[in-house]
């Protein structure tokens, strides 16, 4: 059987198109969103009504990884088609989705201190320097990383001092290799439609209760990985309309980075999702059909 992934932007409508397509064939949801693994926050982490698998599995103080989820991501999906039915991977963290689809060789996880040395490096003597470094270490990839994209620099100097590249490690990333014969699909809405998207939903998500919801959650230590979630700084520390401006901005922000993302998948195949998700939906179920059998309801 066919493996079916959906992948786009934040509110390009991922969710509602995957409980759609539950609706016309039989299949299960498996989630690959990084923020979603989390309990505790189904408003900020925009969590779906429908059922899904693999979200509020750990609590904000687990650090999670990708490393620990891609087993469960497999055996979530394995599960799915031993019963004969199909495994929609859905989600908008690149690295989630990939790692739910395919066998990663993982790069290994920093020792303990290695990233906090390197970021103070950065922020210490700057981002000119901290490149020069990863010259010297890795040209190649610095090469392929800008001395403002602090993150990448980072991970790619961490990478460097135990004698990997994050260049092959990138190049896994967005080829093929799936575990299972698999259509990915990416929703594509235009940008002025998701970004009206994105501030809707931002102004919803605060009349819904987000902000009690970040005070309850806070009451516990949250994990370094769990502190990245999108808007619980803002949420947690700024008055109301200032946190619905920053998040609007911040989202936005991660919805281009996510866009370039889909944009460099192997074999991807764009499907319209500025429209009713039943209609997407529909569109990728005779997709799915073109290039293999799939039950129907």
């Amino acid at each position: 059987m066919l493996v079916i992934g959906v992948f786009g932007p934040t509110a390009s409508g991922k969710s509602d198109v995957a409980a759609a397509l539950t609706e016309l064939i039989p299949a299960e949801v498996v989630s690959a969103d990084a923020m979603q693994v989390y309990e505790g926050l189904p408003i900020l982490t925009n969590r779906s009504a429908h059922p899904e698998r693999l979200v509020g599995i750990w609590p904000l103080t687990h650090p999670a990884s990708v490393g620990e989820y891609a087993p469960l991501a497999h055996a979530a999906v394995d599960d799915i088609l031993a019963a004969v039915r199909t495994p929609l991977v859905v989600g908008g963290t690149g690295l989630y989705f990939r790692a739910a689809l395919a066998e990663l060789e993982l790069p290994p996880a920093p020792p303990p201190g290695a990233r906090e040395r390197w970021e103070r490096l950065y922020g210490e003597e700057g981002a000119a320097a901290a490149h020069a470094r990863l010259a010297r270490l890795d040209p190649a990839a610095a090469e392929r990383v800008h001395p403002n994209d602090r993150r990448r620099i980072v991970r790619a100097l961490e990478l460097a001092e135990s004698g990997r590249s994050l260049v092959p490690a990138r190049e896994l990333l967005f080829g093929g290799a799936w575990r299972h014969p698999t259509l990915v699909v990416g929703l594509d809405v235009p940008k002025p439609e998701l970004e009206r998207r994105i501030a809707d939903r931002t102004t919803r998500m605060f009349q819904a209760g987000v902000e009690g919801e970040v005070r309850n959650a806070l009451l516990v230590e949250p994990s370094a990985t769990a502190r990245k979630i999108i808007g619980l700084h803002e949420v947690a520390t700024l008055p109301r309309e200032r946190a619905i401006e920053a998040l609007i901005v911040r989202t936005r922000r991660y919805a281009a980075y996510q866009r370039k993302w889909l944009r460099r998948l192997e074999g991807l195949v764009i499907v319209a999702a500025d429209r009713p998700p039943e209609e997407t939906a529909a569109e990728i179920v005779e997709l799915a059909r073109t290039r293999e059998r799939l039950p129907r309801s």
